[in-house]
């Protein structure tokens, strides 16, 4: 049973894995047997990311990319290609949030979300297909968000990038199925991360922050997830394992989206 979720000598692209979430799921990935190569759109992100995968024992391959520039994407999968191999796995995780009225948000702000979380996987996806049906196989995990399925107060764009990316994560499956290309996605709930730390930190009172009370009170976990806890899932849709799988959003929430909350 173990040999179907191996990862053993695939490559695996995770966009904007320098740290956080797409760090999590590289190393579970790598850790499955996978090569790992990712990018970031500065190069002293990139250097740090290297050096954080160094210190996890892991030999990753690092790129500069900006994932919105069709040319500059087109040139770095050519490079990845030519320097490691074709690409078996994509993970669109690279992503951007913008907490703003929507009232309050211009266009421009509008259009650089959905250009990051929504036209980067897009581009992306379409770089490396070609060579997945060339190869005869390959798997697209795109990370979705719980707002994929829900709104919430200041965050338009983000939700409006991630209820698309869901249904591009269903029209890939749709039209490219049939050359065993599975395309799938995952919502991850309120992870604690470097980035969430404020927002669960103790007050000067001794109390919790109100967010953290929050969310936890909305988790029938009870608790933010960790990183690691999205390593399971994704190495399953990256693995033999899920091959009839496809055009799934696999929620990796804690139950929040199960759950109305418990009664004031």
């Amino acid at each position: 049973m173990s040999n179907i979720f191996s990862l053993e000598g695939k490559i695996a692209l995770i966009t904007g894995a320098s740290y956080g979430i797409g760090f999590g799921i590289a190393t579970a990935m790598h850790n499955a047997g996978a090569t790992i190569v990712f990018n970031d759109i500065k190069q002293e992100f990139v250097d740090k990311g290297l050096a954080a995968y160094k210190e996890a024992g892991i030999d990753a391959h690092g790129y500069v990319c900006d994932v919105t520039d069709e040319n500059a994407v087109n040139e770095m999968v050519a490079k990845i290609e030519k320097e490691v191999g074709v690409i078996d796995i994509l993970v669109n995780n690279a992503g951007i949030i913008k907490r703003i009225p929507m009232c309050d948000m211009t266009a421009a702000e509008f259009r650089q979300v959905i250009d990051v979380d929504l036209n980067a996987p897009f581009i992306v996806s379409k770089a490396v297909i070609p060579s997945m049906i060339r190869k005869g196989h390959g798997k697209i995990i795109n990370i979705c968000s719980m707002m994929s399925e829900l709104g919430r107060e200041t965050v338009s764009a983000y939700a409006a990038a991630k209820g698309g990316l869901k249904m591009l994560t269903r029209n890939i499956c749709a039209e490219y199925g049939a050359d065993n290309i599975q395309c799938n996605g995952i919502g991850p709930g309120y992870i604690a991360t470097p980035q969430t730390a404020p927002l669960r930190e103790t007050q000067a009172d001794g109390s919790r922050h109100p967010f953290d009370q929050f969310i936890c009170s909305r988790t029938p976990a009870g608790r933010w997830l960790n990183p690691d806890e999205l390593g399971g899932p994704a190495v399953f849709l990256a693995s033999d394992a899920s091959n009839a799988v496809n055009g799934h959003i696999l929620y990796v929430d804690g139950g929040i989206l199960a759950y109305i909350g418990k009664q004031p």
